[in-house]
């Protein structure tokens, strides 16, 4: 079997390049193809990482050979004499999770941004030297990937081999002088590395994940990895984070890691740890029960499907609860995060205009593309989804009696599926929900999924003997929680518009169906200055607002750089903020509290 390999043959770590070469040993004769993806699996937008490299040049045993470009991401080499060399230079310095990025602090990339593929051989051997870069800032670098190991130093750089061009591209390598951990789960090896994340505590965070780790596991009944990497990049103000087969990329606030002494998980940590368990959920759904039309992926165009509701929806929704299921947060905390999720919901008109089916079918144009309509046009898929699954959740155990739930139906999509490495249908999961059930759900997937009808949210929280609110936001960075009595009533009347605070005042990025703004005529970008003949920042709105006492104001703005006056209405703020609170026992009743007991019971406990 003829063998590709690959050399990052250095790393200028002030241009931010990385420069690779490429050994085909054994050409196509006829003319060898050289392809870079367009984007990478888990995130569905075309990023063109072709437009990264700078510079390109090839030969073979006689010489130079013309490297001919046929489109924005495919060259082509005529007949070549013996081995085939390309050697290349790729600027990185995107520090997201899709990219790369090489600086003096660090280096990290995926294979979609640095390995051009050979399309004619995309199951062909491959060997990967990584060597250690010479500038003094690198002394200390060390490398964690879970690229398979051919012959590396304790550092981790040398040569890696496998099988397939999709393995090679599907294990992100981070090198740096990073906090490094492990822990296991169900006896395999799982590491932490962080880059740049201060005194973190560090058994605190092993200790929390090996905890969420287990209950997933416990849940599929089965953990399909040797072993498992999360990599994570601390940042001032970042995240985000995306799944790989055995590792995940990550991206935090420096301030959302724990420090030594944290009595209980706050905010930001909660928000870290779903953030972690929703990668480690994708291992089993996504990265192995994949949508059909994905599981042959084309990275040179956008491959559609309406799915994504399923395999990001329902992995939002469990990266929550598995929270409370292990132990790691009370079941107080976990409600808290789930009113958020439904006030993002709430927050969103265009949930009355796209269907999650739509929402997942457009992500390439639209979720991927946000714009000043964005709200109210489109839905996420994520947010939505999430609040779709939980309703199947509960579907599933009112039609059983509380003898099924979606966890069996994620193990029957592990088995069926995942397992046998078939592709899922677009409407497999309708009907393996209703073979599981022995029922139809076709309205349940004609109105919330492939329809927009308001979810039921009030009744689906009551059959868990959960208390549902929905109220006006108390300030800015109300996004709702548990909280069992209403606040007191502080709302200032609804601008109906999102911004950015800037030196000259208010820029609005995003203008709400219904709200006071659109009704003035305001538009995104538009720049707002003053308010009632007072200058205006982000401070001083609510006051300004609940200074005019019901009567319109006068908004003066700046659009496309001339000024301009509009008369803002005062409307009051929209009820789009929801709190949720656990009923006392006799108000809820022996049928929720049965039923709420069995929702967030462990999977460890029904195994055992």
């Amino acid at each position: 079997m003829s063998t590709v390999s690959y050399e990052l043959l250095g790393m200028d770590l002030y241009a931010h390049e990385f420069s690779v070469r490429l050994r085909v040993a054994d050409p196509n004769p006829v003319g060898q193809r050289l392809v870079l993806p367009a984007w990478i699996p888990g995130s569905y937008m075309i990023r063109d990482f072709a437009r990264n490299i700078v510079a390109m040049a090839a030969h073979d045993r006689r010489g130079p050979v013309f490297l001919h470009k046929l489109d924005k991401q495919t060259w082509e080499v005529g007949a070549c004499e013996g081995e085939l060399v390309v050697d290349y230079c790729v600027y990185a310095f995107d520090p997201s999770v899709r990219s790369a990025y090489l600086d003096r602090a660090r280096a990290y990339f995926n294979g979609t941004s640095l390995f051009l593929s050979l399309p004619d051989r995309p199951d062909a051997a491959w060997r990967l030297k990584i060597a250690r870069p010479v500038d003094k800032a690198a002394k200390d670098w060390q490398v964690a990937t879970t690229l398979p190991v051919s012959d590396v130093d304790a550092h981790g750089f040398g040569w890696y081999a496998g099988l397939g061009y999709e393995l090679l591209i599907d294990c992100p390598v981070e090198i740096g002088a990073f906090a490094r951990a492990e822990f296991a789960v169900e006896g395999v090896a799982h590491e932490l590395v962080i880059s740049d994340g201060g005194r973190v505590d560090m058994p605190r965070i092993c200790g929390d994940l090996s905890l969420i780790c287990r209950e997933h596991a416990a849940m599929f009944g089965d953990l399909p990895v040797d072993r498992y990497l999360f990599q994570t990049l601390a940042t001032a103000d970042g995240y985000g984070g995306l799944e790989h087969r055995d590792s995940t990329s990550l991206i935090c606030k420096r301030s959302d890691l724990p420090r030594r002494g944290l009595a209980k998980p706050d905010k930001g940590y909660r928000q870290f740890l779903a953030l972690c368990s929703h990668e480690y959920f994708h291992l089993w759904n996504v990265k192995r029960i994949r949508p059909a039309r994905l599981a042959e992926t084309d990275l040179s165009r956008e491959t559609h499907t309406e799915l994504l509701w399923a395999f990001e929806g329902i992995t939002s929704y469990y990266d929550e609860l598995a929270l409370a299921r292990s132990g790691v947060l009370s079941i107080e905390d976990y409600l808290d995060l789930f009113a958020t999720t439904v006030t993002r919901v709430l927050r969103t008109p265009g949930r009355a205009r796209q269907s999650i089916a739509d929402s997942s079918f457009d992500a390439w144009t639209k979720f991927y593309k946000q714009d000043g309509n964005a709200p109210n046009a489109t839905v996420s898929y994520y947010t939505k989804g999430a609040l779709v699954a939980f309703g199947l959740d509960l579907a599933l155990r009112a039609c059983s009696g509380g003898s099924l739930s979606l966890d069996d139906l994620m193990r029957r999509l592990w088995q069926r599926y995942g397992r046998t490495a078939k592709g899922v249908a677009e409407r497999a999961i309708e009907r393996e929900a209703e073979a599981l059930a022995g029922q139809s759900f076709a309205a349940f997937f004609e109105e919330y999924v492939y329809g927009t009808s308001e979810l039921p949210l009030a009744e689906w929280f009551a059959m868990l003997g959960i208390g549902f609110r929905v109220r006006a936001a108390g300030n800015p960075e109300d996004l709702g929680g548990y909280q069992p009595q209403p606040p007191a009533d502080t709302s200032p009347p609804g601008l109906g518009a999102r911004f950015e605070a800037q030196p000259a005042g208010l820029c609005l990025t995003q203008v709400i169906t219904g709200g006071a703004a659109l009704a003035a005529g305001l538009a995104p970008d538009d720049l707002l200055i003053a308010v009632d003949g007072e200058r205006v920042t982000a401070s001083n709105l609510g006051d300004l607002l609940w200074r005019a006492h019901g009567e319109p104001l006068q908004v003066h703005y700046f659009r496309r750089g001339r000024l301009a006056v509009v008369s803002l209405p005062i409307q009051p703020a929209a009820d789009d903020t929801c709190d949720l609170w656990l009923l006392p026992d006799d108000e809820a009743g022996d049928a929720a509290l049965a039923l709420r007991n069995a929702w967030l019971q462990s999977n460890r406990e029904v195994i055992a």
